[in-house]
């Protein structure tokens, strides 16, 4: 007798992926020219990759208590709320150059002339898409989870390449609007994508608990004043609190392909970078190469496969000194297409794609294997933080980085471009390497340390 063929995903499955898809699309079709866009504002040398750094570290660190409020007044309400947030910050992005009479300039200069209202509708935005998306993650995520039924790991693997498609679109999409429509066009295809996926939630989005039996009397929600003290709980775990810090390395590094490449590309190699078609490296090796690395090294260690991860982010940071001591320097055409600096920045995106396929997931197997016996659960719901704490810092150290080493002494082209000293500019990428690498050695420290320490249960 053959095997009963296993039913299909359920519409709401399907919906939610392609709510996931505009809504990737919607983030990634700015996402790679913020600082730049920023700096066109007259924000100055700072203000772009910390308002940059707020907005990451919004997005991966209130999922912690938008998705309790998810859960108490349901999904499809919660992304409604979501998309409407994200349209209104979007507007809020675009307005002044719209509607505020901001015109960007060519040319980023180190002072900020942008006034208080540009930075106010800038920092109200920021707000509301960090409030916005962080309720799209959870949401989603359950929804893939809780219509998956049997075949969790290939609804997962759909989700995730979904994931990267909407990424292409959103870059290729903001592409094509920037080019033709000026800089600020980006807003509008977020805006555009956000108000799809809105429609979407609303025409076809169902509750995947609608018409399945109610919990158990005895089974709580979680209140928001309960994750405040959950969260106190576990960062009183010093294992934890600890090892958070130790994996914020390589996020740290990660988050730096939207800060310093963008600075880079723009400032020193090129007057207009196509940096949304650069980074589009990172979907590329990840939708190709996904399934050959898991094949492969699925059986790798976890500390071992997250150790080779942070080896290969530290070694994308440093190929770039490479183009500044090739004759004619990083703005030498190569092959007729490209400045060898560009080509160089691309071939950092895609080791750091690679990176992320060694380490990401896997971070989640560790910290569940880490956590006190029957909290795995607990302790797995703080697992972004590494990433909210990477972008925070590296935001703004990154800026620090570029600014006050990198474009140190550095002579200001009549093109606008700086021309910087080989020397302090080969430093910027050695620090950011050496970071990676200190990241290497404090996770082999503390996995040898954990080892020799079994863990104790969390006080409740």
């Amino acid at each position: 007798m053959s095997p009963e063929k296993p039913a299909p995903f359920p519409r709401t499955y399907w919906t939610a992926n392609v709510t996931e898809l505009f809504e990737r699309g919607a983030y990634y079709s700015m996402a790679s020219f913020m600082v730049i866009y920023l700096g066109e504002l007259g924000m100055g040398d700072y203000w772009p990759s910390t308002l940059n750094a707020l907005l990451w570290g919004l997005i991966y660190f209130l999922p912690i208590l938008s998705g309790t409020i998810a859960d108490q007044v349901g999904f499809k309400r919660s992304l409604i709320l979501a998309f409407v947030l994200l349209g209104a910050g979007y507007l809020c992005m675009g307005s002044p150059v719209w509607l505020g009479g901001a015109e960007l300039v060519p040319s980023v200069a180190r002072e900020v002339t942008a006034g208080t209202p540009v930075f106010g509708m800038v920092l109200a935005g920021i707000v509301l898409i960090g409030v916005g998306g962080s309720f799209v993650k959870p949401c989603i995520s359950g929804t893939v989870q809780k219509t998956a039924g049997l075949r969790a790991t290939l609804a997962f693997a759909i989700f995730y390449m979904v994931i990267n498609i909407g990424s292409l679109f959103g870059r290729g999409a903001g592409y094509v609007a920037r080019t033709n429509f000026g800089l600020s066009a980006i807003f509008v295809v977020a805006m555009a994508c956000a108000f799809v996926a809105l429609l979407t939630v609303i025409l076809l989005y169902a509750e995947p608990d609608r018409g399945r039996a109610a919990p158990p009397a005895n089974v709580q929600r979680r209140s928001v004043g309960r994750v405040l003290l959950d969260m106190v709980l576990v960062l009183r775990n010093g294992r934890f609190a600890l090892l958070l810090l130790v994996l914020s390395g390589f996020n740290f590094l990660y988050s730096q392909v939207y800060n310093v490449l963008p600075l880079y590309l723009k400032r020193v190699v090129e007057t207009n970078p196509a940096v949304d078609l650069y980074t589009m490296a990172n979907p590329i090796v990840i939708v190709f190469f996904q399934l050959l690395i898991t094949r492969v090294f699925g059986k790798m260690r976890p500390i071992r496969s997250m150790i080779v991860g942070t080896v290969i982010i530290s070694l994308s940071m440093v190929v770039n000194v490479v183009p500044i001591f090739m004759a004619g320097g990083v703005r030498t055409p190569l092959w007729d297409l490209l400045p060898v600096g560009s080509m160089v920045v691309i071939l950092t995106v895609a080791m750091i794609a690679f990176g992320e396929l060694f380490t990401s997931a896997r971070t989640y197997e560790y910290i569940g294997a880490l956590a006190p016996k029957g909290q795995e659960g607990l302790f797995l719901g703080y697992a972004n933080l590494p990433i909210a704490i990477g972008a925070l810092v590296g935001g703004p150290v990154g800026a620090y980085v570029f600014n006050e080493i990198m474009a140190k002494d550095a002579v200001k082209l009549d093109s606008g471009l700086l021309e910087l000293v080989p020397a302090n500019a080969a430093t910027g990428w050695l620090i950011l390497m050496f970071v990676g690498l200190a990241s290497v050695v404090s996770m082999m420290l503390y996995n040898r340390w954990i080892q020799n320490h079994p863990a104790e249960p969390v006080a409740k």
